[in-house]
Parts: structure tokens; sequence; C-alpha cells
């Protein structure tokens, strides 16, 4: 089993006789993905320029709501900079509210750093009060969907900043939500990331974001050196992050898609554990027999090995494919009966 959703081919290899096309529920990514205009190929033969990654640090900082380009980092996908912060910063304890997105664990635990793994509100908070300690959390999480208020997340950061900490916000499903944490920057203790291919169905484009003090950005920046984003991504990122009528309307259209998909998990008899803007957490006893039996089906969905009841769901693409989830788990349901 992958470590992360998206690996279709990899999964489906086991199950030679399922359907195609395959239907890729496995990822937090959303169905709709952003219309841009790619570069003419002339513009790919030649690197980019200084301004261009200037124009999509603006972008960024205007979408965002950071007050200055220079607190943006823009990198090849935030898997990137969770790989990175590691390295930059020289920290070697770290805290991370869990069950959540495996990625910063397993960096910081290559880094050689001590990482342990809470479950409540209470330790996390408690942890930002320990000298020197990195706490991590995503907001809203994955998988369960569980979300902070702004005014919490400012209690925690001056926590961490009063201790000579850090408080790292994963923001990778935040642009569907009213209220983000880059309204909080600048702020000493506060990094956040921000991921665009999830919230703008454009994984393959690789483009992410860490949002922090301008100090800490530029030697980030640094530290990747030129031309860590390619023209593609710059002229995705450009174009989208500036159409806020766009991803208004995504907004509201994926509300509808998350009541529909929950509506059919309560017809199949599916326990709903947590929703996101972009996924819903399954939770049963047989959740690994439903993974089998909907990939027999030809549909991907995401399986935790660590967390063998959990199954999340993303959102399917198109009618077809939301007729064949729902074919399949009433099947379920009629033969669990």
């Amino acid at each position: 089993m992958p470590l992360h959703g998206g690996q279709v081919r990899q999964v489906m290899r086991a199950f030679p006789d399922a359907p195609t096309p395959f239907v890729d529920l496995s990822t937090g990514i959303s169905p709709y993905a952003y219309p841009f205009a790619s570069p003419e190929i002339s513009a790919l033969s030649r690197l980019p320029e200084v301004s261009d990654e200037e124009a999509l640090l603006r972008a960024a900082a205007t979408a965002y709501g950071v007050w200055c380009p220079e607190m943006v980092v823009a990198a090849p996908g935030t898997q990137m900079l969770i790989g990175l912060l590691p390295l930059i910063l020289d920290y070697r304890r770290v805290t991370i509210w869990g069950p959540t997105y495996s990625g910063h664990e397993t960096a910081w635990r290559l880094a050689g750093a001590e990482v342990q793994v809470v479950v409540s509100e209470a330790e996390f908070e408690a942890a930002t009060r320990v000298e020197r300690m990195v706490c991590i959390i995503c907001n809203p999480n994955n998988p369960d969907g569980r979300t902070l208020s702004l005014s919490k997340l400012l209690q925690l950061a001056e926590n961490s900043s009063k201790s000579a900490g850090y408080l790292i916000v994963d923001e990778a499903f935040a642009d569907f939500e009213e209220q983000s944490a880059p309204s909080l920057l600048p702020h000493p203790a506060l990094m956040v990331l921000r991921s665009f291919g999830k919230s703008y169905g454009l994984p393959g484009v690789r483009l992410g974001f860490l949002l922090t003090n301008s100090g800490l950005a530029d030697r980030v920046r640094k530290i990747m050196g030129s031309w860590a984003v390619g023209t593609q991504a710059i002229e995705a990122g450009c174009q989208a992050l500036a159409d806020g009528k766009w991803l208004a309307e995504r907004r509201i259209q994926l509300r509808r898609d998350r009541a529909r998909l929950a509506k059919i998990m309560e017809k199949a008899g599916l326990n709903v554990a947590g929703t996101g803007p972009l996924f819903l957490l399954v939770r049963s006893s047989v959740a690994h027999a439903l993974w089998k039996w909907l990939c027999v089906r030809g549909i991907v969905t995401r399986a935790f090995p660590e967390r063998p009841s959990d199954l999340r769901f993303g959102f399917p693409a198109n009618e077809s494919a939301w007729g064949r989830l729902e074919q399949a788990l009433f099947d379920w349901k009629a033969r669990s009966e």
C-alpha cells in the first residue's frame, strides 16, 4: 500500500481485473482543475526571469492575505518545504498533533529530531510552552477535518514565541475556509504552509508556499537557490491565485459535493467520522475489506495501515464516477445485510 494517496496504478496492479477507467478518490485534491492558459513553448525554452517569480510572490501574498511578498517563499510543492524545514531550523524536539499527514513526522525523524505525536489539544498546547520546541499542526487536519480557530492559533503561536520555539501550521486545505493563519503574520514564531495543487486541482504543476517572517523566508529562498519554481508553475500560480471568483464558485460546489457524499455514506450505512473541504473520513471495523471491495470495482480510496479502521474518500470528478461509487457502496451494504 503506498505511503500517500494518488498512486493509483501501483495500487491497481494488485487488482488486474478491475474495470477501467479507475476512479481515484485516494487524494485530497479538488476534482476541479483550474483552466489556466499554459505558456507558449518558447517560454519553456528559457529560464524564468526574476520578475516572473516576483509576480508569483505578489499574487500569493495578495491571495493569502500577507502584507508583503518578502514573507512568501514559492517552492515546487509543499512536500519539498516540509523536507527542508528540519534542515533549516536548528531544532531537535518536535511535537505533532496527530493523527495527521505523515510527511511531517517522516521529515523530522530523517533529520535526527526527537518527535512525539500527541492526540489531544491539551497535550499540544502544553508542548508549545516547552523550551525550543517545534510544534506542528495541520489546520484543517487531514484526514478528519479537525479545525482550530484563529484566536487559538494565535495563543499557541504566542506560547511558542515565549518559549523560543516555532509553530508550523500546515494549511494544505485552507483555501476554502473563511479564515486562515496568514492573517496572523508577521509573527516571530509562526510559519504557514499553503498548498496550491490541492485547491486548484493541479498537483502536477508542483507548486506550494511557505509564509513566515521576511528574514526566515529570505533564508529559505537562498537555500533553495535560483529557479526553484518552473515557468509553467509560475504561470498557473499567477493566473489562479488572482482569480477569486473561480475559487469562490468552487467553494460552493465542493460544499455541495461534500453533502452529497455524506448522504451516500449515510444510505450505505457507513459512519462518517470527519469531513474536510476536499475529503470525507469513514471509520469502520471492516474498513480494509471495504477498501478491497472498492478496488475490485476500480475505485481507489485512501487506507491507512497504521489506522486500519479509517478510510478517506475524495470527491468524484464526474457523474460517471459518482454513479460507480454509489452503486459499489450500495452493493456493499446489500451484501452485508
